[in-house]
This record gives C-alpha cells, sequence and structure tokens, in this order.
C-alpha cells in the first residue's frame, strides 16, 4: 500500500490530468491524497452561491474518488504569480510531510495557465532525496485546455515516457468530471466528454489499449 499525493492547481485538474490512474491507485488499496493549490474569492468577483458551489462540487469529488484525505490552499486562482514561491513551498511541503507520499503527481511545467507553472516550481524541493527520502516518484500530467496550449516557441511540447492503462476507470473518470458543470462544454471545447475520450484514445493507440493517461517520469526510484 502507497500513499499517492496529487497536485491540483484548481479543482478538475486532478481528474482531468490523472483521474483514471488515481482510480486505479485506490482500486489497488491505496492511499490517495488530493492538495488544492488555489481557491475562489468574492475578492476576484466571485458570487457566494458561486463559492458554496465550488465547495460542494470539491467535497463530491472527494467522496466519488474515495480520497484518503484532502486539502484546500488559500491562495486566489490566476494569482498564484502574484505570491513568493517560498510561501507555497512552504504550504506544500507542510502537506507533503504530513502525509509522507511515496508518489506525486503535479501538472506539466510549460502549460499555458501561470498557475500550472507556478505548483510546479513550487514542488521542485521535494525532489531532493536528501530531505524527502520517502518520495520515490514524481509524475507530471497533461491538462485537457492548458498543455495543449502552451505554444511556447522554446516548449518542447508535452513528450511522455509513461502510460498507465484507464480502460477499466475511464467511465468514473468522466462521471467525476461532470461534476464541475461550470467546467465542462460541448465539443469541441477542450473539456467535454468527447475531447476526453479522444485524448484517452490517443494515449491509448500508443500502449496498446483502449484508454489511456499519460505522464512526464521525473523522477523513479525502484
Amino acid at each position: 500500500m502507497d500513499n499517492i499525493l496529487v497536485i491540483a492547481p484548481h479543482p478538475d485538474d486532478e481528474t482531468l490530468g490523472c483521474g483514471g490512474t488515481l482510480l486505479r491507485h485506490i482500486n489497488h488499496g491505496d492511499n490517495v491524497y488530493w492538495l488544492i493549490g488555489t481557491t475562489i474569492d468574492q475578492s476576484q468577483g466571485y458570487s457566494s452561491n458561486s463559492i458554496e458551489t465550488r465547495k460542494s462540487e470539491i467535497q463530491k469529488v472527494a467522496k466519488l474518488f474515495g480520497f484518503s484525505g484532502y486539502k484546500q490552499l488559500k491562495f486566489k486562482t490566476t494569482e498564484l504569480d502574484q505570491y513568493p514561491l517560498s510561501r507555497l513551498i512552504s504550504e506544500i511541503g507542510n502537506y507533503v510531510n504530513e502525509i509522507k507520499p511515496d508518489t506525486i503527481y503535479l501538472p506539466y511545467r510549460n502549460d499555458v495557465h501561470s498557475d500550472h507553472a507556478k505548483i510546479f516550481d513550487a514542488c521542485m524541493p521535494f525532489t531532493k532525496s536528501f530531505r524527502y527520502p520517502f518520495v520515490k516518484k514524481i509524475y507530471s500530467y497533461e491538462t485537457l485546455s492548458e498543455t495543449e496550449f502552451g505554444l511556447r516557441h522554446d516548449d518542447p511540447g508535452f513528450k511522455p515516457n509513461k502510460w498507465v492503462d484507464i480502460t477499466s476507470s475511464i467511465k468514473n473518470k468522466i462521471k467525476i468530471m461532470n461534476v464541475y458543470k461550470s467546467e465542462v462544454g460541448e465539443h469541441p471545447f477542450p473539456r467535454s466528454e468527447r475531447s476526453i475520450l479522444s485524448l484517452a484514445t490517443l494515449r491509448g493507440l500508443v500502449c496498446g489499449c483502449e484508454y489511456a493517461e499519460a505522464f512526464i517520469a521525473l523522477k523513479d526510484i525502484s
């Protein structure tokens, strides 16, 4: 039994990026924890109803996955680049030290959303084996509507070197994603059921299965 931590800049990134893989971990008896990097705030124009709806969605998603625990940090969404990196490292590090994960899943560094890049950078200290000897594996996931729109000319693009067969969990992944009603749309909107299935099909054909999720292995100590 392993301790797994998925770090999501925003609620829904965990499901889009590695929801099928997380469900596999849970089915295999692993303890899976969820850390959400941001929150929505009335000072940003969100209504109290929207805030309560998002809280309810998070609780429902956590229950549907069967997470062993979750935590939401209080940093304002879309504004992570305004916070000192040291503060993000400290708050994420507190949770990492609390649950001592064997495996960490985090977003791709060159996603178009600046919050994703900031979360990635804040997680780099946890690659140090002499400080975090319990962290054996770190994988970067791709997020529909963020990874494919990262068009920096110096970005080599998301080039996975690890694939996970999620054929048995794709239906539940989509079911959970549909909890985020304001985040899901119809094709060609990136966060649609058709888009999720299309990406999973593409990743699956590479590794010889019906549906898969793909990752960049940043650290893998066996």
